[in-house]
């Protein structure tokens, strides 16, 4: 027995487009969700991303700040060294390195330096005494010169000592090296301290101690000084 559909056609094709239309409106749905989701996604990364673009260009700026203080930093440093250098230069007469070198050209033949010590003192100088004066004496010279005497302070004199330490094979070199610096140009009043004999592995030599002071009234040309740091070179320290 066959089936007899009493269901109009129209009516079928009808459902069936409401059905496909449903469909496709669900999916259009659904891709305007996921069209939408990702435009708020985007915008909230583009948001964190303008926020950490801002962090690290705050953090530059103040990276370009320290850098700049610290050049300026370094700047001033570099001008204060240069400033003390030059003061260096002027309160000594005779460079520390130039003392040194010449030190070490008076070296006899096995004679070795240990210890090079430089001391500035400031000389006072003390004036003449002539005793408790009268009041008649005070008075005559009062009439003399009523008018006040003009002190002039005396220039500042600063001395140089030195104490220098060294070995050597014996005495004879000892004595050697004392006259050598007696004879120097820029040293005076070199003394011995001590020389007492020392061992070390079985070899003896004489641990000597000596005193100097640098001439005061010494002034080296710039020839003088290039001479002697250039004798000084073929030595056994390097300036």
């Amino acid at each position: 027995m066959s089936n007899i559909n009493f269901v109009p056609d129209d009516y079928v094709q009808g459902n069936e487009s409401r059905r496909a239309n449903l469909m496709c409106l669900v999916l259009f749905s659904v891709v305007m969700a996921v069209l939408g989701g990702s435009f708020v996604m985007i915008k909230v990364r583009q948001g964190a991303c303008r926020a950490e673009e801002s962090l690290v260009n705050a953090k530059m700026a103040r990276m370009q700040e320290s850098i700049k203080k610290f050049e300026e930093l370094q700047t001033k440093r570099k001008e204060m060294m240069r400033t003390a250098l030059t003061t260096a230069e002027l309160l000594e007469p005779v460079p520390r390195s130039v003392v040194l070198a010449s030190l070490t050209n008076s070296l006899p033949a096995g004679v070795s330096l240990l210890k090079v010590g430089l001391v500035q003192k400031e000389v006072k100088q003390t004036g003449q005494t002539s005793g408790a004066r009268s009041k008649y004496q005070a008075a005559q010279e009062h009439q003399a010169s009523p008018e006040p005497e003009l002190k002039v302070s005396a220039e500042r004199q600063i001395e140089t000592h030195m104490e220098i330490e060294g070995v050597s094979p014996s005495d004879l070199q000892v004595a050697a090296y004392i006259e050598r610096l007696g004879n120097s140009v820029l040293l005076t009043n070199v003394a011995l301290v001590e020389s007492k004999e020392k061992k070390v592995d079985n070899t003896f030599f004489r641990q000597f101690k000596l005193t100097a002071m640098l001439r005061p009234e010494v002034h080296l040309t710039k020839e003088d000084v290039e001479a002697i740091k250039s004798k000084a070179a073929h030595s056994v320290y390097q300036f």
